[in-house]
């Protein structure tokens, strides 16, 4: 998942606001898994709206999405790769060099 500090650029490029304090409550170490649950966005919708406005609610979906992307991202090359290993191990494809 990206650093906190790279959600604070992309709400800024798509908002002009960096909602770094949005972002350091989504990452918060002690909270971190239940504030990134896609199906707890309805309850803690309501307390970033009255904080942040309706945008708040925005970048927090974008900040689990951009979250959700990168850690799909690495577990599809980490699959790929102990594939190719299996692959191998078994004789089903030849040993590189």
């Amino acid at each position: 998942m990206p650093p906190t500090e790279k959600h604070f650029e992309t709400s800024l490029g798509r908002t002009g606001k960096d909602y770094a304090d949005l972002h350091r409550w989504i990452d918060d170490a002690v909270h971190k898994n239940e504030r990134h649950d896609f199906t707890r966005i309805w309850d803690f919708g309501p307390r970033i709206v009255e904080k942040y406005g309706e945008e708040g609610v925005k970048e927090y979906i974008e900040h689990l999405r951009e979250d959700m992307e990168k850690k799909f991202k690495k577990i599809r090359h980490e699959y790929k790769a102990a594939m190719k290993d299996a692959y191998v191990y078994f004789g089903i494809a030849p040993k590189e060099g």
